[in-house]
Protein backbone atom coordinates (compact mmCIF):
# COMPACT_ATOMS: atom_id res chain seq x y z
CA UNK A 1 0.00 0.00 0.00
CA UNK A 2 1.81 2.97 -0.86
CA UNK A 3 0.26 6.52 -0.48
CA UNK A 4 0.11 9.51 -2.92
CA UNK A 5 3.15 11.49 -3.86
CA UNK A 6 3.65 14.70 -1.19
CA UNK A 7 2.91 18.09 -3.87
CA UNK A 8 6.44 19.75 -4.06
CA UNK A 9 7.03 23.45 -3.12
CA UNK A 10 9.89 25.63 -5.23
CA UNK A 11 12.76 26.80 -3.20
CA UNK A 12 15.11 29.34 -4.56
CA UNK A 13 18.83 29.87 -3.09
CA UNK A 14 22.06 31.50 -3.44
CA UNK A 15 25.13 29.62 -3.10
CA UNK A 16 29.15 30.67 -3.44
CA UNK A 17 30.35 29.50 -6.47
CA UNK A 18 32.86 27.40 -5.39
CA UNK A 19 30.10 25.55 -3.00
CA UNK A 20 27.99 25.14 -5.86
CA UNK A 21 30.63 23.27 -7.85
CA UNK A 22 30.93 20.88 -5.41
CA UNK A 23 27.22 20.51 -4.99
CA UNK A 24 26.98 19.31 -8.72
CA UNK A 25 30.05 17.30 -8.20
CA UNK A 26 28.08 15.22 -5.33
CA UNK A 27 24.91 15.01 -7.49
CA UNK A 28 26.94 13.73 -10.38
CA UNK A 29 29.43 11.77 -8.52
CA UNK A 30 26.02 9.74 -6.36
CA UNK A 31 24.83 9.87 -9.98
CA UNK A 32 21.66 11.19 -8.63
CA UNK A 33 18.97 12.80 -11.11
CA UNK A 34 18.87 16.43 -9.71
CA UNK A 35 20.53 18.73 -7.56
CA UNK A 36 17.23 18.46 -5.77
CA UNK A 37 17.09 14.99 -4.67
CA UNK A 38 20.38 15.73 -2.52
CA UNK A 39 19.21 18.68 -1.28
CA UNK A 40 15.88 16.87 0.28
CA UNK A 41 18.28 14.04 1.50
CA UNK A 42 20.77 16.86 2.93
CA UNK A 43 17.69 18.43 4.57
CA UNK A 44 15.85 15.24 5.95
CA UNK A 45 19.50 14.49 7.62
CA UNK A 46 19.88 18.35 9.18
CA UNK A 47 16.21 17.68 10.24
CA UNK A 48 16.26 14.73 11.94
CA UNK A 49 19.90 15.88 13.90
CA UNK A 50 17.55 18.52 15.09
CA UNK A 51 14.52 16.44 16.26
CA UNK A 52 17.08 14.89 18.41
CA UNK A 53 18.41 18.04 19.91
CA UNK A 54 15.54 20.50 20.22
CA UNK A 55 13.30 17.36 21.05
CA UNK A 56 14.82 15.28 23.01
CA UNK A 57 11.77 13.02 23.96
CA UNK A 58 11.09 12.58 20.54
CA UNK A 59 10.92 9.35 19.19
CA UNK A 60 13.55 8.30 16.63
CA UNK A 61 14.70 5.23 14.66
CA UNK A 62 17.91 5.08 13.21
CA UNK A 63 21.25 3.04 13.13
CA UNK A 64 24.45 3.12 15.42
CA UNK A 65 27.61 1.94 13.60
CA UNK A 66 30.17 0.82 15.69
CA UNK A 67 34.01 -0.19 15.19
CA UNK A 68 36.60 -1.03 17.33
CA UNK A 69 39.71 -2.97 17.59
CA UNK A 70 41.46 -4.75 20.12
CA UNK A 71 40.88 -7.98 22.62
CA UNK A 72 37.82 -8.65 20.59
CA UNK A 73 36.40 -10.58 23.24
CA UNK A 74 36.42 -8.24 25.84
CA UNK A 75 35.43 -5.04 23.91
CA UNK A 76 32.35 -7.23 22.51
CA UNK A 77 31.34 -8.19 26.08
CA UNK A 78 31.47 -4.87 27.53
CA UNK A 79 29.53 -3.56 24.55
CA UNK A 80 26.90 -6.43 24.76
CA UNK A 81 26.66 -5.22 28.28
CA UNK A 82 26.24 -1.94 27.47
CA UNK A 83 23.48 -2.86 24.75
CA UNK A 84 21.93 -5.05 27.46
CA UNK A 85 21.35 -1.78 29.63
CA UNK A 86 18.98 -0.30 26.73
CA UNK A 87 17.14 -3.57 25.56
CA UNK A 88 14.22 -1.28 24.74
CA UNK A 89 15.63 0.86 22.86
CA UNK A 90 18.38 -1.85 20.41
CA UNK A 91 15.69 -3.46 18.22
CA UNK A 92 18.63 -5.96 16.73
CA UNK A 93 22.22 -5.76 15.69
CA UNK A 94 24.64 -7.31 13.45
CA UNK A 95 28.78 -7.84 13.73
CA UNK A 96 31.28 -8.95 11.27
CA UNK A 97 35.26 -9.26 11.54
CA UNK A 98 37.19 -6.57 9.46
CA UNK A 99 40.41 -6.88 7.88
CA UNK A 100 43.60 -5.73 10.76
CA UNK A 101 42.39 -7.09 13.74
CA UNK A 102 38.96 -4.53 13.52
CA UNK A 103 35.27 -5.13 13.76
CA UNK A 104 31.95 -3.54 12.98
CA UNK A 105 28.97 -3.68 14.73
CA UNK A 106 25.55 -1.83 13.45
CA UNK A 107 22.60 -1.74 15.77
CA UNK A 108 19.48 -0.94 15.05
CA UNK A 109 17.49 1.48 17.21
CA UNK A 110 14.50 3.38 17.95
CA UNK A 111 13.43 5.61 21.32
CA UNK A 112 13.78 8.86 22.81
CA UNK A 113 16.03 11.04 21.75
CA UNK A 114 18.01 11.15 24.74
CA UNK A 115 18.13 7.19 24.80
CA UNK A 116 19.63 7.01 21.92
CA UNK A 117 22.04 9.33 22.59
CA UNK A 118 22.93 8.52 25.95
CA UNK A 119 23.15 4.61 24.35
CA UNK A 120 25.58 6.17 21.84
CA UNK A 121 27.45 8.11 24.35
CA UNK A 122 27.97 4.86 26.62
CA UNK A 123 29.24 2.76 23.36
CA UNK A 124 31.53 5.41 22.51
CA UNK A 125 33.03 5.02 26.31
CA UNK A 126 34.44 1.07 25.84
CA UNK A 127 37.97 1.07 25.22
CA UNK A 128 38.67 -0.10 21.42
CA UNK A 129 35.72 1.71 20.21
CA UNK A 130 37.74 3.67 17.08
CA UNK A 131 34.48 5.13 15.49
CA UNK A 132 30.37 5.56 16.21
CA UNK A 133 28.17 7.39 14.71
CA UNK A 134 24.64 7.25 15.53
CA UNK A 135 22.17 7.91 11.99
CA UNK A 136 18.20 8.82 13.13
CA UNK A 137 15.52 9.61 10.98
CA UNK A 138 12.00 10.78 12.47
CA UNK A 139 9.98 7.75 10.54
CA UNK A 140 9.27 5.26 13.25
CA UNK A 141 9.87 1.15 12.70
CA UNK A 142 5.84 -0.31 12.95
CA UNK A 143 5.06 -1.19 16.17
CA UNK A 144 6.71 -4.09 17.69
CA UNK A 145 3.69 -4.49 20.69
CA UNK A 146 0.55 -3.44 21.24
CA UNK A 147 1.07 -0.62 24.05
CA UNK A 148 -1.06 -2.18 26.61
CA UNK A 149 1.30 -4.99 27.31
CA UNK A 150 -0.14 -7.81 25.05
CA UNK A 151 2.45 -9.12 22.55
CA UNK A 152 2.70 -10.63 19.17
CA UNK A 153 -1.31 -10.18 18.71
CA UNK A 154 -1.96 -8.52 15.20
CA UNK A 155 -4.65 -5.60 15.48
CA UNK A 156 -7.86 -6.79 15.53
CA UNK A 157 -6.76 -10.38 17.32
CA UNK A 158 -8.86 -11.71 19.73
CA UNK A 159 -7.44 -12.67 23.25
Amino acid sequence: MTSAPEPLARLSMSLPASLFRKLDMMVEERRLPSRSQLIAELIRHALAAHEAYTRPEETLAGTITVIYRGDRGRVRHQLAQTQAQYLKEVISSQHVFLQDDQSLEVLLVQGAAVRLKDLSDALRRVRGVHQLELVTTTALLPPLYEQDGSEGEPDGAVK
